[in-house]
């Protein structure tokens, strides 16, 4: 189990080396609340396009030990007309469900509103994502949540 662990950073360290000449708005850490629970974090690849990720662990599984997703999110800020900063985002993406008996991965996909308070460097969201999980077998699953972000200039 510790060997995934270290893979995981190892694979993280190497995505944000590689995405910092191409982010425009920054990269976000934050913390999720729902399924998962857990820390969330946001790399903006341009103005319109992210790569989104979450480390959480599942509350509603038995004997689960962490969750960990990963997005390709496309952002539309017209969908929403206010004098606020409301994007809707949606995309693809994957799933890996770690058990004490078995892990999961899947594919998702994602829908949610974000706000981006003028003048600061926070985002809120609240998200869904309806999964399939296709290894080892095949099962339909949702996850959700609502969290906040701040982004590092």
């Amino acid at each position: 189990m510790k060997k995934t662990h270290i893979l995981l950073v190892i694979v993280s360290l190497f995505i944000i080396s590689n995405l910092n000449h191409a982010q425009q708005k920054g990269f976000g850490l934050g913390v999720v609340l729902g399924e998962p629970t857990g820390i969330s974090a946001k790399f903006w690849l341009t103005s319109g396009t992210a790569l989104d990720f979450g480390l959480g662990y599942s509350f509603t599984s038995s004997n689960s030990l962490f969750d960990f997703y990963a997005d390709y999110v496309f952002h539309n800020s017209d969908m929403i007309h206010s004098e606020e900063n409301f994007v809707v985002y949606y995309g693809p993406g994957a799933r890996l469900k770690i058990k004490e008996s078995t892990s999961r991965l899947g594919v998702r996909g994602v829908i949610g509103i974000l706000w981006l308070p003028r003048g600061t460097n926070f985002d809120v969201f609240v998200e869904i994502a309806p999964i399939l999980d296709i290894i080892p077998a095949t099962k339909f699953d949702f996850s959700g949540g609502i969290g906040g972000r701040y982004f590092f200039n």
